[in-house]
């Protein structure tokens, strides 16, 4: 072999070799690019009906199999405090800070300067999968974690296992995390309930770390199901009560039912203002919703369907004026400019009663229909407008709920009052005209026509439908007002008892509000 020839397969070889050695260096160091392939089959559960007595031993048996699943949580964070020296402007003497000297009059006086410091917080999780290492936690116990550690059952308290987030979901208040290291020994994982089939007078079983103290395993009732639990505006999850004792700390433990299975997800407390402990109120996710969301956990990404509208029931005494019969359906308070229900041509005031094809009881109905379908999808959804049936198509969008809890945190009240104010007697309010003045200081587009609330009387219909002061009435019975003279003639023709229908304009927002008159 000519000395060419030899160079040119040495560097060949080295090159290979590189290339090899690089690829091992990076995939220890984390610096590789996640595969996207991971997935995760849904787990089992069991759907028999729950019978038999229970004794004396069930709930010890029950302790003894599944506290070896549950593990406890210790979640690290950063967070801005503000330090009292700095307030004070430094390190100079306090005292000359408020009264005076020659002293302390250095830049920053008096301002509050931002550190950095680390908080830790307790919490609880279970292992789903051994194999894998994997547990199931709350999303709150984790959210901007910096390091996140775990304590298995039966080790030293002061044994702990590094965890990473494989896929968290604000919205099911559920993430999945991950063993970094495998302990040598296997691992106990749950089983699953089938939370549908749980009803009020259940007995449960609560397993978790309240206050830092570990393993703590607590016994009640289901007090309840399907209790709405608000995750931002417009959204809330459907949550199971329990009287088990729940406590800080008990965050992401499993509840479990008389077979030891879990059937939901210890997610929160009620609590009032002179205790931060159990009163008897507790909350949990049903296992079935997070369940099903298992295989996108562990993809890293949840996704679910959004059509940029906010709902409201059917009120029960304005069915008639929707064009209904009997109250289902859900009603089209707001509909978001340039979103998936405003490019369809869905307005405010419509009732969707079917949505690709499923009948629309009610406002929970829509919401869940909507979340579970594929963004992308083009559906038909059936409305009525005016009494009338027509369909629509419409283009589902994928949900960024942080984002859309941001757009629902934005924006601020207005005071403004202006003459000539008008009262509307049967729904307690007073409007007054839409000036230039207020539509520079609302921020209102140009042009916009329609008449200021300059007062709501408290306890009046109005109020109690949620109509506040500097909201501008764009129309009144679907028919557009500019002056508010004309607004409460429209108003003094609906009949006692009777609904009106109110097209408002808050925030840069259109909102349907209807307020039944006295």
């Amino acid at each position: 072999m000519s000395s060419r020839k030899t160079t040119l397969f040495y560097a060949l070889l080295i090159a290979v070799a590189s290339v090899a050695v690089g690829m091992v260096i990076a995939s220890r160091l984390d610096l590789s690019p996640a595969s996207s392939a991971q997935t995760m089959a849904t787990p089992p559960m069991n759907s028999a009906p729950l019978s038999g007595p229970v004794d004396a031993g069930t709930f010890r048996n029950i302790a003894k199999a599944v506290s070896p699943a549950v593990v406890n949580i210790r979640s690290t964070s950063r967070r801005q405090v503000q330090e009292m020296t700095e307030f004070f402007g430094g390190g100079d003497d306090l005292l000359e800070r408020f009264f005076g000297g020659g002293r302390g009059q250095g830049q920053g006086q008096g301002q509050a300067q931002p550190r950095e410091q680390e908080t830790q917080a307790a919490g609880t999780g279970f292992v789903i999968s051994s194999k894998d290492g994997l547990i199931l936690t709350n999303n709150h116990v984790v959210e901007g974690a910096t390091k996140i550690e775990v304590s298995l059952f039966g080790e030293d308290s002061d044994v702990y296992h590094e965890a990473r987030v494989i896929g968290r979901d604000p919205l099911t208040d559920s993430a999945l995390i991950e063993l970094v290291e495998k302990p040598r020994g296997p691992l106990t994982e749950v089983k699953f309930g089938d939370s549908s089939q749980i009803e009020p007078g259940d007995w449960v079983m609560a397993i978790g770390n309240p206050f830092g103290l570990a393993h703590t395993v607590s016994v009640g009732v289901i007090s309840a199901k399907e209790r709405p639990f608000p995750i931002t505006d417009g959204r809330s999850q459907d949550v199971l009560q329990t009287d088990a004792a729940i406590n800080p700390g008990n965050s992401g433990g499993p509840l479990l039912n008389a077979r030891g299975e879990v059937v939901g997800i210890n997610t929160a407390i009620f609590t009032d203002a002179r205790q931060q402990g159990n009163i008897g109120i507790g909350f949990a996710v049903p296992i079935n919703t997070v369940r099903e969301l298992l295989p996108q956990l562990r993809s890293g990404k949840v996704t679910r369907g959004v059509i940029g509208v906010q709902v409201l029931p059917v009120p029960a005494d304005a069915l008639a004026e929707f064009g209904l019969t009997e109250r289902r359906g859900a009603l089209v308070a707001v509909v978001n400019e340039g979103g998936p229900a405003d490019k369809a041509g869905l307005e405010p005031g419509d009732v969707i009663v079917e949505f690709n094809g499923k009948g629309v009881r009610s406002r929970d109905d829509l919401v869940g229909y909507v979340v579970a379908t594929r963004p992308g999808s083009t559906v038909p959804v059936k409305v009525l407008r005016d009494k009338q049936e027509r369909t629509l198509n419409l283009t589902v969008d994928e949900l960024n709920l942080e984002a859309e809890t941001s757009r629902s945190a934005r924006g601020g009240g207005a005071d403004p009052r202006e003459p000539e104010e008008q009262a509307s007697a049967g729904f307690g309010i007073t409007m007054g005209p839409l000036s230039a003045d207020v539509i520079r200081r609302l921020r209102i587009p140009d042009g916009t026509q329609g008449v200021l609330v300059t007062a709501v009387e408290q306890g009046s219909p109005a109020s109690r439908s949620g109509v506040q002061r500097g909201d501008v009435i764009l129309q009144v019975n679907r028919r557009p007002v500019s002056t508010p003279t004309e607004a409460s003639r429209l108003l003094s023709q609906v009949p006692d008892g009777s609904t009106a229908f109110f097209l408002i304009l808050r925030n840069g927002q259109e909102t349907f509000v209807t307020v039944r008159k006295q």
